[in-house]
Protein backbone atom coordinates (compact mmCIF):
# COMPACT_ATOMS: atom_id res chain seq x y z
CA UNK A 1 0.00 0.00 0.00
CA UNK A 2 1.43 3.39 -0.93
CA UNK A 3 1.75 5.71 2.02
CA UNK A 4 1.53 8.99 0.14
CA UNK A 5 -0.43 11.04 2.63
CA UNK A 6 2.11 12.17 5.15
CA UNK A 7 0.51 15.24 6.73
CA UNK A 8 -2.92 16.25 7.94
CA UNK A 9 -3.92 19.86 8.53
CA UNK A 10 -5.43 20.39 11.96
CA UNK A 11 -7.10 23.71 12.88
CA UNK A 12 -5.44 23.71 16.30
CA UNK A 13 -1.90 22.43 15.81
CA UNK A 14 -1.39 23.01 12.09
CA UNK A 15 0.28 20.15 10.25
CA UNK A 16 0.22 16.73 11.90
CA UNK A 17 2.72 14.27 10.45
CA UNK A 18 1.73 10.64 10.13
CA UNK A 19 5.01 9.04 11.19
CA UNK A 20 4.91 5.49 9.84
CA UNK A 21 3.33 3.22 7.25
CA UNK A 22 1.72 1.11 10.01
CA UNK A 23 0.07 4.15 11.63
CA UNK A 24 -1.07 5.35 8.20
CA UNK A 25 -2.64 1.95 7.52
CA UNK A 26 -4.38 1.95 10.91
CA UNK A 27 -5.85 5.38 10.18
CA UNK A 28 -7.02 4.11 6.78
CA UNK A 29 -8.76 1.09 8.33
CA UNK A 30 -12.61 1.24 8.36
CA UNK A 31 -12.62 0.77 12.15
CA UNK A 32 -10.73 4.04 12.52
CA UNK A 33 -12.43 5.89 9.66
CA UNK A 34 -15.71 5.27 11.48
CA UNK A 35 -14.56 7.83 14.08
CA UNK A 36 -15.21 10.54 11.47
CA UNK A 37 -18.90 9.77 12.04
CA UNK A 38 -18.85 9.84 15.85
CA UNK A 39 -19.14 13.27 17.43
CA UNK A 40 -16.57 14.04 20.11
CA UNK A 41 -19.05 15.80 22.35
CA UNK A 42 -22.28 13.88 21.90
CA UNK A 43 -25.31 16.18 21.87
CA UNK A 44 -23.37 19.29 22.95
CA UNK A 45 -23.87 20.88 19.53
CA UNK A 46 -27.42 21.62 20.72
CA UNK A 47 -25.79 24.07 23.14
CA UNK A 48 -22.61 25.05 21.28
CA UNK A 49 -23.35 25.06 17.54
CA UNK A 50 -19.65 24.75 16.71
CA UNK A 51 -19.18 21.49 18.61
CA UNK A 52 -19.41 19.25 15.57
CA UNK A 53 -15.85 17.94 15.76
CA UNK A 54 -15.37 14.19 15.83
CA UNK A 55 -13.46 11.47 17.65
CA UNK A 56 -11.32 11.30 14.50
CA UNK A 57 -10.05 14.87 15.05
CA UNK A 58 -9.34 14.16 18.70
CA UNK A 59 -7.45 10.90 18.08
CA UNK A 60 -5.12 12.58 15.58
CA UNK A 61 -4.63 15.54 17.93
CA UNK A 62 -3.73 13.28 20.86
CA UNK A 63 -1.25 11.44 18.62
CA UNK A 64 0.34 14.76 17.66
CA UNK A 65 0.79 15.69 21.33
CA UNK A 66 2.29 12.26 22.02
CA UNK A 67 4.88 12.89 19.27
CA UNK A 68 5.76 16.16 21.05
CA UNK A 69 5.97 14.47 24.45
CA UNK A 70 8.35 11.78 23.18
CA UNK A 71 10.51 14.47 21.57
CA UNK A 72 10.67 16.49 24.82
CA UNK A 73 11.45 13.49 27.03
CA UNK A 74 14.16 12.25 24.67
CA UNK A 75 15.73 15.72 24.65
CA UNK A 76 16.00 15.45 28.45
CA UNK A 77 17.84 12.15 28.26
CA UNK A 78 14.89 9.81 28.84
CA UNK A 79 15.51 6.74 26.70
CA UNK A 80 12.49 5.80 24.58
CA UNK A 81 13.15 3.27 21.82
CA UNK A 82 11.61 3.63 18.36
CA UNK A 83 9.44 0.58 19.09
CA UNK A 84 8.18 2.18 22.31
CA UNK A 85 7.54 5.44 20.49
CA UNK A 86 5.47 3.77 17.77
CA UNK A 87 3.58 1.75 20.41
CA UNK A 88 2.74 4.96 22.31
CA UNK A 89 1.48 6.64 19.15
CA UNK A 90 -0.67 3.63 18.25
CA UNK A 91 -2.08 3.32 21.79
CA UNK A 92 -3.09 6.99 21.98
CA UNK A 93 -4.42 6.97 18.42
CA UNK A 94 -6.71 4.03 19.23
CA UNK A 95 -7.58 4.90 22.85
CA UNK A 96 -11.14 6.02 21.93
CA UNK A 97 -11.84 3.69 19.01
CA UNK A 98 -14.51 1.87 21.04
CA UNK A 99 -16.86 4.85 21.36
CA UNK A 100 -20.38 4.28 20.12
CA UNK A 101 -22.71 6.81 18.48
CA UNK A 102 -22.81 10.21 20.22
CA UNK A 103 -19.92 9.05 22.36
CA UNK A 104 -21.32 8.15 25.79
CA UNK A 105 -25.04 7.59 25.30
CA UNK A 106 -24.68 4.07 23.90
CA UNK A 107 -22.81 2.66 26.85
CA UNK A 108 -25.90 2.89 29.01
CA UNK A 109 -28.58 1.93 26.56
CA UNK A 110 -27.67 -0.25 23.60
CA UNK A 111 -24.95 -2.40 25.15
CA UNK A 112 -25.14 -3.40 28.80
CA UNK A 113 -22.36 -2.89 31.32
CA UNK A 114 -19.54 -2.61 28.83
CA UNK A 115 -17.52 0.58 28.68
CA UNK A 116 -15.98 2.20 25.62
CA UNK A 117 -12.53 1.43 27.10
CA UNK A 118 -13.29 -2.29 26.99
CA UNK A 119 -14.61 -2.03 23.43
CA UNK A 120 -11.51 -0.02 22.44
CA UNK A 121 -9.36 -2.86 23.70
CA UNK A 122 -11.40 -5.40 21.71
CA UNK A 123 -10.88 -3.30 18.56
CA UNK A 124 -7.15 -3.07 19.27
CA UNK A 125 -6.89 -6.83 19.70
CA UNK A 126 -8.81 -7.40 16.47
CA UNK A 127 -6.54 -4.94 14.62
CA UNK A 128 -3.54 -6.69 16.15
CA UNK A 129 -4.68 -9.90 14.47
CA UNK A 130 -5.24 -8.10 11.14
CA UNK A 131 -1.80 -6.43 11.34
CA UNK A 132 0.06 -9.63 12.32
CA UNK A 133 0.82 -8.81 15.94
CA UNK A 134 2.35 -5.39 15.27
CA UNK A 135 0.15 -3.79 17.96
CA UNK A 136 1.23 -6.12 20.77
CA UNK A 137 3.49 -3.60 22.51
CA UNK A 138 0.89 -0.82 22.14
CA UNK A 139 -1.73 -3.04 23.79
CA UNK A 140 0.64 -4.01 26.62
CA UNK A 141 1.33 -0.33 27.38
CA UNK A 142 -2.36 0.55 27.02
CA UNK A 143 -3.27 -2.12 29.60
CA UNK A 144 -0.52 -0.86 31.94
CA UNK A 145 1.27 -4.21 31.80
CA UNK A 146 4.57 -2.85 30.50
CA UNK A 147 7.51 -2.53 32.90
CA UNK A 148 7.90 1.21 32.26
CA UNK A 149 5.00 2.88 34.08
CA UNK A 150 5.48 6.40 32.70
CA UNK A 151 4.64 5.23 29.18
CA UNK A 152 1.15 4.23 30.33
CA UNK A 153 0.81 7.54 32.21
CA UNK A 154 1.29 9.41 28.93
CA UNK A 155 -1.80 7.59 27.61
CA UNK A 156 -3.90 7.46 30.75
CA UNK A 157 -3.38 9.54 33.91
CA UNK A 158 -4.54 12.86 35.29
CA UNK A 159 -2.21 14.66 32.90
CA UNK A 160 -2.23 12.56 29.75
CA UNK A 161 -2.21 13.40 26.06
CA UNK A 162 -5.91 12.53 25.84
CA UNK A 163 -6.91 15.27 28.31
CA UNK A 164 -4.39 17.75 26.96
CA UNK A 165 -5.99 17.41 23.54
CA UNK A 166 -9.68 17.24 24.35
CA UNK A 167 -9.72 20.22 26.74
CA UNK A 168 -8.05 22.44 24.19
CA UNK A 169 -9.96 21.04 21.22
CA UNK A 170 -13.38 21.16 22.89
CA UNK A 171 -12.70 24.70 24.07
CA UNK A 172 -11.75 25.68 20.50
CA UNK A 173 -14.85 24.17 18.88
CA UNK A 174 -17.31 25.34 21.53
CA UNK A 175 -15.77 28.79 21.77
CA UNK A 176 -15.55 28.41 25.57
CA UNK A 177 -12.20 30.05 26.20
CA UNK A 178 -11.91 28.79 29.80
CA UNK A 179 -10.66 25.44 28.51
CA UNK A 180 -7.86 26.90 26.37
CA UNK A 181 -4.90 25.32 28.12
CA UNK A 182 -1.36 25.59 26.83
CA UNK A 183 -0.76 21.94 26.03
CA UNK A 184 2.59 22.81 24.42
CA UNK A 185 3.93 24.40 27.59
CA UNK A 186 2.72 21.55 29.78
CA UNK A 187 4.40 19.01 27.50
CA UNK A 188 7.63 21.04 27.50
CA UNK A 189 7.69 20.77 31.32
CA UNK A 190 7.35 16.97 31.39
CA UNK A 191 10.12 14.75 32.75
CA UNK A 192 10.54 11.25 34.15
CA UNK A 193 11.83 10.43 37.62
CA UNK A 194 11.92 6.91 39.14
CA UNK A 195 9.92 5.66 36.14
CA UNK A 196 7.08 8.11 36.91
CA UNK A 197 5.90 11.00 34.78
CA UNK A 198 6.58 14.31 36.54
CA UNK A 199 6.26 18.00 35.74
CA UNK A 200 9.20 20.29 36.42
CA UNK A 201 8.52 22.64 39.32
CA UNK A 202 8.40 25.76 37.14
CA UNK A 203 5.39 24.25 35.36
CA UNK A 204 3.23 24.40 38.49
CA UNK A 205 1.07 27.31 37.30
CA UNK A 206 0.42 25.65 33.97
CA UNK A 207 -0.71 22.54 35.85
CA UNK A 208 -2.90 24.65 38.11
CA UNK A 209 -4.50 26.34 35.10
CA UNK A 210 -5.02 22.93 33.48
CA UNK A 211 -6.88 21.60 36.55
CA UNK A 212 -9.02 24.73 36.79
CA UNK A 213 -9.74 24.59 33.05
CA UNK A 214 -10.89 21.02 33.50
CA UNK A 215 -13.26 21.99 36.29
CA UNK A 216 -14.73 24.91 34.35
CA UNK A 217 -15.13 22.87 31.17
CA UNK A 218 -17.05 20.22 33.11
CA UNK A 219 -19.53 22.66 34.60
CA UNK A 220 -19.79 24.89 31.59
CA UNK A 221 -19.63 22.39 28.74
CA UNK A 222 -19.64 18.66 29.53
CA UNK A 223 -22.27 18.93 32.27
CA UNK A 224 -24.15 21.84 30.73
CA UNK A 225 -27.81 21.41 31.62
CA UNK A 226 -29.12 21.42 28.03
CA UNK A 227 -26.51 18.93 26.85
CA UNK A 228 -27.29 16.83 29.90
CA UNK A 229 -31.02 16.71 29.12
CA UNK A 230 -30.34 15.85 25.47
CA UNK A 231 -28.01 13.00 26.39
CA UNK A 232 -30.54 11.62 28.89
CA UNK A 233 -33.31 11.80 26.28
CA UNK A 234 -31.13 10.00 23.76
CA UNK A 235 -30.43 7.19 26.24
CA UNK A 236 -34.14 6.91 27.02
CA UNK A 237 -35.03 6.94 23.33
CA UNK A 238 -32.73 3.97 22.69
CA UNK A 239 -34.08 2.13 25.74
CA UNK A 240 -37.63 2.67 24.51
CA UNK A 241 -36.67 1.43 21.05
CA UNK A 242 -35.28 -1.71 22.67
CA UNK A 243 -38.44 -2.25 24.74
CA UNK A 244 -40.70 -1.89 21.69
CA UNK A 245 -38.50 -4.19 19.60
CA UNK A 246 -38.65 -6.84 22.34
CA UNK A 247 -42.44 -6.49 22.35
CA UNK A 248 -42.42 -7.48 18.68
CA UNK A 249 -42.65 -4.04 17.07
CA UNK A 250 -40.57 -3.53 13.94
CA UNK A 251 -38.82 -0.18 14.06
CA UNK A 252 -37.30 1.30 10.95
CA UNK A 253 -33.56 1.46 11.47
CA UNK A 254 -30.24 0.55 9.88
CA UNK A 255 -29.10 -3.06 9.88
CA UNK A 256 -26.48 -2.41 12.57
CA UNK A 257 -28.89 -0.56 14.85
CA UNK A 258 -31.60 -3.21 14.36
CA UNK A 259 -29.17 -5.87 15.53
CA UNK A 260 -28.43 -4.03 18.80
CA UNK A 261 -32.11 -3.27 19.39
CA UNK A 262 -33.03 -6.94 19.00
CA UNK A 263 -30.07 -8.46 20.83
CA UNK A 264 -29.02 -8.10 24.44
CA UNK A 265 -25.28 -7.68 24.36
CA UNK A 266 -23.28 -8.09 27.56
CA UNK A 267 -19.48 -8.20 27.92
CA UNK A 268 -19.63 -12.00 27.66
CA UNK A 269 -21.30 -11.87 24.23
CA UNK A 270 -18.95 -9.34 22.73
CA UNK A 271 -17.14 -11.58 20.25
CA UNK A 272 -15.58 -10.77 16.88
CA UNK A 273 -18.90 -10.90 15.02
CA UNK A 274 -20.58 -8.53 17.48
CA UNK A 275 -17.56 -6.23 17.25
CA UNK A 276 -17.90 -6.22 13.47
CA UNK A 277 -21.55 -5.17 13.79
CA UNK A 278 -20.67 -2.54 16.38
CA UNK A 279 -18.09 -1.11 13.96
CA UNK A 280 -20.93 -0.33 11.55
CA UNK A 281 -22.73 1.90 14.09
CA UNK A 282 -22.28 5.65 14.18
CA UNK A 283 -24.18 8.91 14.78
CA UNK A 284 -25.89 8.67 11.40
CA UNK A 285 -27.69 5.43 12.33
CA UNK A 286 -29.24 7.20 15.30
CA UNK A 287 -30.18 10.40 13.49
CA UNK A 288 -31.62 8.38 10.60
CA UNK A 289 -33.67 6.31 13.03
CA UNK A 290 -35.00 9.37 14.85
CA UNK A 291 -36.11 10.87 11.56
CA UNK A 292 -38.38 7.91 10.91
CA UNK A 293 -39.34 7.26 14.56
CA UNK A 294 -40.81 10.78 14.92
CA UNK A 295 -43.79 9.45 12.90
CA UNK A 296 -44.23 6.23 14.91
CA UNK A 297 -47.52 5.52 16.67
CA UNK A 298 -45.87 5.00 20.08
CA UNK A 299 -46.17 8.28 22.00
CA UNK A 300 -42.85 7.88 23.83
CA UNK A 301 -40.58 7.11 20.89
CA UNK A 302 -42.33 9.64 18.66
CA UNK A 303 -42.09 12.45 21.21
CA UNK A 304 -38.51 11.76 22.27
CA UNK A 305 -37.38 11.66 18.62
CA UNK A 306 -38.97 14.96 17.71
CA UNK A 307 -37.72 16.60 20.92
CA UNK A 308 -34.14 15.72 20.00
CA UNK A 309 -34.45 16.55 16.30
CA UNK A 310 -36.06 19.93 16.97
CA UNK A 311 -34.20 20.79 20.18
CA UNK A 312 -37.46 21.09 22.06
CA UNK A 313 -36.17 19.49 25.24
CA UNK A 314 -37.37 18.91 28.79
CA UNK A 315 -37.01 21.52 31.48
CA UNK A 316 -34.26 20.78 34.01
CA UNK A 317 -33.89 21.99 37.60
CA UNK A 318 -30.50 21.62 39.28
CA UNK A 319 -29.88 21.94 43.02
CA UNK A 320 -27.43 20.92 45.73
CA UNK A 321 -29.66 18.40 47.51
CA UNK A 322 -31.73 15.48 46.30
CA UNK A 323 -35.23 16.10 45.03
CA UNK A 324 -37.89 14.73 47.38
CA UNK A 325 -39.62 11.57 46.13
CA UNK A 326 -43.08 13.16 46.44
CA UNK A 327 -42.08 16.02 44.13
CA UNK A 328 -41.00 13.54 41.44
CA UNK A 329 -44.16 11.45 41.76
CA UNK A 330 -46.34 14.56 41.58
CA UNK A 331 -44.70 15.44 38.26
CA UNK A 332 -45.16 11.86 37.01
CA UNK A 333 -48.85 12.00 37.95
CA UNK A 334 -49.30 15.29 36.07
CA UNK A 335 -47.64 13.88 32.95
CA UNK A 336 -49.84 10.76 33.14
CA UNK A 337 -52.97 12.89 33.28
CA UNK A 338 -51.91 15.47 30.73
CA UNK A 339 -50.79 13.04 28.02
CA UNK A 340 -52.92 10.06 29.04
CA UNK A 341 -49.94 7.79 29.75
CA UNK A 342 -49.26 5.00 32.21
CA UNK A 343 -46.60 5.40 34.88
CA UNK A 344 -43.93 3.56 32.91
CA UNK A 345 -44.43 5.79 29.85
CA UNK A 346 -44.48 8.93 31.98
CA UNK A 347 -41.14 7.99 33.58
CA UNK A 348 -39.44 8.61 30.21
CA UNK A 349 -40.30 12.29 30.64
CA UNK A 350 -39.82 12.79 34.38
CA UNK A 351 -36.63 11.60 36.03
CA UNK A 352 -34.03 12.66 38.53
CA UNK A 353 -30.33 11.85 38.90
CA UNK A 354 -27.07 13.46 39.96
CA UNK A 355 -23.92 14.78 38.32
CA UNK A 356 -20.56 15.27 39.94
CA UNK A 357 -17.37 17.09 39.12
CA UNK A 358 -13.97 16.35 40.58
CA UNK A 359 -11.27 18.25 38.74
CA UNK A 360 -8.36 16.53 40.49
CA UNK A 361 -7.97 13.38 42.56
CA UNK A 362 -5.44 13.19 45.34
CA UNK A 363 -6.14 9.52 46.06
CA UNK A 364 -4.62 8.01 42.91
CA UNK A 365 -2.41 8.78 39.90
CA UNK A 366 -1.60 12.22 41.26
CA UNK A 367 0.16 14.79 39.10
CA UNK A 368 3.65 14.98 40.54
CA UNK A 369 6.10 17.85 40.50
CA UNK A 370 9.85 17.48 40.37
CA UNK A 371 11.40 20.09 42.65
CA UNK A 372 14.79 21.68 42.05
CA UNK A 373 16.26 19.50 44.79
CA UNK A 374 15.08 16.39 42.93
CA UNK A 375 12.17 15.62 45.25
CA UNK A 376 8.84 14.37 43.80
CA UNK A 377 5.71 15.91 45.37
CA UNK A 378 1.99 15.91 44.63
CA UNK A 379 1.10 19.16 42.87
CA UNK A 380 -1.74 19.77 45.36
CA UNK A 381 0.75 19.76 48.24
CA UNK A 382 3.27 21.95 46.42
CA UNK A 383 0.84 24.60 45.27
CA UNK A 384 1.21 27.84 47.21
CA UNK A 385 -2.46 28.48 46.66
CA UNK A 386 -4.83 26.07 48.31
CA UNK A 387 -7.03 25.85 45.28
CA UNK A 388 -5.76 22.56 43.88
CA UNK A 389 -6.58 20.84 47.14
CA UNK A 390 -10.00 22.52 47.05
CA UNK A 391 -10.50 21.35 43.47
CA UNK A 392 -9.95 17.77 44.55
CA UNK A 393 -13.19 17.81 46.52
CA UNK A 394 -15.98 16.10 44.66
CA UNK A 395 -18.95 18.39 44.02
CA UNK A 396 -22.28 16.67 43.42
CA UNK A 397 -25.47 18.29 42.15
CA UNK A 398 -28.91 16.79 41.67
CA UNK A 399 -31.21 17.39 38.75
CA UNK A 400 -34.85 16.82 37.89
CA UNK A 401 -36.17 16.79 34.31
CA UNK A 402 -39.80 17.20 33.33
CA UNK A 403 -41.88 18.55 30.40
CA UNK A 404 -41.98 22.34 29.99
CA UNK A 405 -45.78 22.25 29.87
CA UNK A 406 -45.79 21.47 33.61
Amino acid sequence: MSNNLKIVNDPIYGFITIPSALIFDLIEHPYFQRLRRISQMGMSYLVYPGAHHTRFHHALGAMFLMQKAVQVLRSKGVVISDQEKEALLIAILLHDIGHGPFSHAMEHSIVENISHEEISLLFMEELNTIFNGSLTLAITIFKNQYHRTFLHQLISSQLDMDRLDYLRRDSFYTGVSEGAISSERLITMLHVKNDLLVVEEKGIYSVEKFIIARRLMYWQVYLHKTGLVAEQLLMRLLKRAKVLTHQGETLESSKALSYFLQTSVSPMDFDASVLEKFSKLDDYDIVGAMKSWQYHSDFVIKTLSSMLLNRDLLKIDIQQKEFPKHKISEKIQSVMQQFNLNEDQASYFVFSDSISNQAYRMDKNTINLLTKSGEVVDVAKASDQLNIEALSKKVTKHYLCYPKAL
